[in-house]
């Protein structure tokens, strides 16, 4: 555990770097700043100094986010959405940064992907493949409409 004792001041450029290194929510900052052991007082005046400066901005990491986890991870929008509400953004947020996602990709993404991993599977009963390529693509997030018409169209 950190045992160094910040100032204020060191803390609050310590985060002013933590913040522009990547974006960053609200609740990483908060954990990152209670890591410090910093009193709840310090903490709100950091956090506030930040806000201030545009250093933490949740639409932007929202939509930075999802952008990203899609794009690398190929996350479908359940994941993404279910994640952004696990750091605590805000349901206005959340479906901002989806909407960052173009259907158009987002097909293209997922097809791809269920491609890929049919190719990858070594079963040969043709249920067994199916449900392994289904809770393969559910687990990543994807809606399972799309899941289910594709894995029955994938493996007839």
């Amino acid at each position: 555990m950190n045992s160094k004792v910040y100032t204020v001041d060191e803390a609050l450029s310590k985060m002013e770097r933590y913040c522009a290194y990547q974006e960053r929510c609200h609740q990483e900052v908060e954990q990152k700043l209670r890591e410090m052991r910093l009193i709840q007082e310090a903490v709100d005046k950091i956090i506030l100094h930040l806000l201030e400066h545009d250093y933490i901005n949740e639409t932007r990491f929202a939509k930075a986010y999802a952008r990203g986890k899609f794009s690398i991870k190929k996350w479908g929008r359940n994941r993404i959405g279910n994640e952004l509400k696990r750091r605590k953004i805000s349901a206005y947020n959340i479906n901002a940064a989806l909407q960052e996602i173009a259907d158009e990709d987002y097909i293209k993404c997922f097809d791809a992907l269920a491609e890929k991993r049919l190719h990858q599977i070594k079963e040969t009963n043709k249920y067994k493949k199916r449900k392994k390529l289904a809770d393969y693509l559910l687990y990543r997030g994807w809606e399972s409409e799309l899941v289910y018409e594709k894995t029955t169209s994938l493996i007839p």
